[in-house]
């Protein structure tokens, strides 16, 4: 599975999205905007992207953190279930 997160410094639930990545036990790759690319290659690259974190899951757009949640759930990645 390749995993490509795009995040931001300082965004909330970039941090979650990485916590989702651990829990999970998946390899993924982050690229931080304004870092590793300008916000204007983001947006160049990914223009329906509404904000961040930005997902994708070999070559498929998964969307933002909940977008995310819910693909690991359908394929089992993790539980929806409360410890």
């Amino acid at each position: 599975m390749d995993i490509q997160i795009y995040k931001t410094t300082g965004c909330g639930y970039c941090v979650k999205i990485i916590e989702l990545m651990n829990r999970a036990g998946v390899e993924y790759t982050d690229y931080v905007v304004g870092r590793d690319l300008t916000l204007e290659e983001f947006k160049q690259q990914y223009p329906l992207a509404k904000g961040f974190p930005f997902v994708i899951i070999d070559n498929q757009v998964i969307g933002g953190l909940i977008e995310t949640v819910k693909y690991f759930v359908e394929k089992k990645l993790v539980s929806s279930r409360k410890k």
